[in-house]
């Protein structure tokens, strides 16, 4: 552990350098002369702790609910995972496999909000099925938003299955949804329908 040295009332004091080594190794922890910043360092370890934990996936609607969205994405296998249903707004989980997509699709009264957490695609969006107008390259931490009304699909065109939650405001899928596989979403939304 290094320590550097508090320097009030100059900060920054040139010429100072301090030869810190550091590890990426997700454990380096670096503690400076400031007494408070010991107390954020061990917050930061015991959250740490916490997202290495694995998340429960499942539908926790209508109770109040926290999770690490980013870790739960990640762990969810299937095609799409209802996370959490409540009377205005749902979050599910998705995975699109490789050269897979969402399935274009339409919801004429709802708003839809897509966060891709891992991989790359394309998503494409217009006012008719044959007229899909707007296309735009997504990777890691892009955000879609898609107005009621407008057809839509995200498509995988990276070498990994595509890890992405979406949130319908008010709910498209019934509480409790997971549908393992886009044949088996596709067939519960013919019925549904």
């Amino acid at each position: 552990m290094y320590y550097v040295p508090y320097t009030y009332p100059y900060s920054y004091q040139n010429p100072y350098y301090v030869n810190v080594p550091i590890y990426n190794d997700g454990r380096q922890y670096l503690y400076w002369g400031y007494p408070d910043q010991l107390d954020y360092a061990n917050r930061y370890q015991y959250w740490q702790s916490i997202n290495e934990r694995n998340i429960e996936i499942k539908d926790y609607g209508k109770q109040p609910f926290v999770v690490d969205i980013e870790e739960a994405a990640k762990q969810n296998r299937t095609f799409r995972t209802a996370l959490w249903t409540g009377n205005h707004l749902q979050v599910t989980l998705m995975s699109i496999n490789v050269g897979e997509d969402i399935g274009l699709e339409m919801h004429p009264d709802v708003d839809q909000f897509l966060r891709i957490e891992e991989g790359h695609g394309i998503v494409q969006m217009g006012d008719s099925k044959d007229n899909l107008t707007f296309q735009a390259r997504v990777g890691d931490d892009f955000a879609i938003m898609v107005p009621a009304g407008k057809w839509h699909n995200v498509t995988n065109t990276g070498n990994m299955p595509m890890k992405l939650y979406t949130i319908y405001a008010p709910p498209q899928h019934p509480f409790g949804t997971v549908h393992r596989t886009k044949a088996e979403a596709m067939t519960a939304e013919e019925n549904h329908e």
